[in-house]
């Protein structure tokens, strides 16, 4: 078992938030639902965090008119993606990795709400 995860202490109160919204709401709501619900955890505890962050993609010196859209960015260099889905896909994961690379960013923190118990995942890039 690996002891030294980077940013542990971190990812440990961003998943338990996302556990209390789970608890709360449950599940069986929109991805957008508990979004709204984490900007308020986050806002009420003070967490620094940006909604809905539009990264830039380049290209030989040019912006690519495709832009990615991360859910979150939380305490500046964590990216929290917010999922509604029957099981956390390779693609989801594929999607995170992505968003890592365009963001420079080594943290991905990938959260799926539709099932009975949170599921997550911790992408590191």
């Amino acid at each position: 078992m690996e002891t030294n995860l980077y940013l542990k202490d971190e990812c440990y109160k961003i998943v338990g938030h996302c556990m209390e919204v789970h608890t709360e709401l449950g599940h069986g709501f929109s991805e957008v639902v508990y979004k709204d619900a984490l900007e308020i955890i986050f806002r009420q505890e003070m967490i620094p965090f940006e909604r809905e962050k539009i990264y830039r993609i380049m290209f030989r010196g040019e912006e690519l008119k495709r832009k990615y859209v991360a859910d979150f960015i939380v305490m500046l260099e964590i990216i929290l993606e917010v999922k509604c889905a029957s099981n956390l896909l390779t693609e989801h994961t594929e999607q995170c990795i992505n968003y890592l690379k365009v963001s420079g960013n080594k943290l991905c923190i990938l959260v799926n709400f539709a099932l009975p118990s949170l599921q997550y995942k911790r992408i590191v890039f």
